[in-house]
């Protein structure tokens, strides 16, 4: 039977639907494993964004929104952290793309409905227990409602990536809570800009301290940043995108606090 690392590098992707919502062309594939002595055996599930599916960006024009998906990957694994599924570039049915694993989340909802995903709205100011409150606005029926995410370790883990990432688009949707129990984030197509463009609805942590176990990671992996780990990231990002990433790091490391907003728009939109 073939291993399901080489199924995920090279094995034929069937296309098995569409995620419609994307603004770019993101498919939802399956790679089933021919070689399986079990006819029944499950198949692969992943997600394919082919490279000539994505829509131009004024803001971002170096690069593919593929390679930046990477990228982002990459880092995450280098610290340690694995809060990103394993993707690669690899061929697909449409060409060359990008390859995510799927990830089976957890479903937080009962017909009760009084269960809160790790990033969720409330009735304005009723913040439940283990909450963190990013900010107030109205519904679609005009209600005024809060913007929380889980005061989750699991969660801010991310929140600290994606001030690495410079993220510029952490929505709601964009955090997953899987069923082996760990947090995962997707969607990192518009990441590690050289200029500030961090947009995101994980706040809640603003203006705290950073924990001295991250800042540990962090330390590790700013040594391991500037050798062959740059050169991997070259083939993906730009020397000048390397250098912020870098500048960024260090940073954090000068002054381990969660940033504050900076910009008039420090939140992506929807933000769901």
């Amino acid at each position: 039977m073939a291993e399901a690392g080489d199924r995920f590098r090279s094995g034929e992707l069937t296309v098995i639907g569409r995620v419609t919502t994307a603004s770019n062309v993101t498919l939802v594939c399956e790679v089933i494993d021919t070689a399986a002595a079990d006819a029944d055996a499950l198949p692969l599930r992943v997600v394919y964004k082919p490279i000539r599916g994505e829509q131009p960006l004024w803001d971002f024009p170096d690069g593919t929104l593929a390679g930046r998906e990477v990228a982002s990957y990459l880092i995450s694994e280098a610290i340690g952290w694995a809060v990103i599924p394993e993707t690669i570039l690899r061929n697909g049915p449409f060409g060359p793309g990008m390859v995510q694993r799927w990830v089976e989340g957890v479903d937080n909802h009962t017909e009760q409905g009084n269960r809160l995903d790790l990033i969720d709205l409330c009735p304005a100011g009723a913040i439940p227990d283990g909450f963190c409150e990013v900010l107030r606005a109205l519904d679609q029926e005009g209600n005024e409602v809060s913007l929380i995410h889980a005061d989750d370790p699991r969660l801010q883990r991310m929140a600290v990536l994606d001030v690495l990432l410079n993220n510029a688009d952490r929505k709601g949707g964009h955090a997953l809570e899987g069923m082996d129990g760990q947090v995962y984030g997707v969607d990192h197509g518009i990441c590690l800009h050289a200029e500030h463009k961090l947009r995101t609805v994980l706040w809640g942590w603003a203006g705290q301290p950073i924990s001295d176990g991250l800042i540990t990671d962090l330390t590790a992996f700013a040594k391991e940043l500037p050798g062959a780990f740059a050169d991997t990231l070259s083939e993906h990002i730009t020397d000048a995108e390397i250098d912020a990433l870098t500048e960024r790091t260090q940073r954090v490391l000068d002054d381990p606090v969660m940033p504050v907003p900076r910009t008039s728009r420090p939140i992506p939109w929807p933000a769901f």
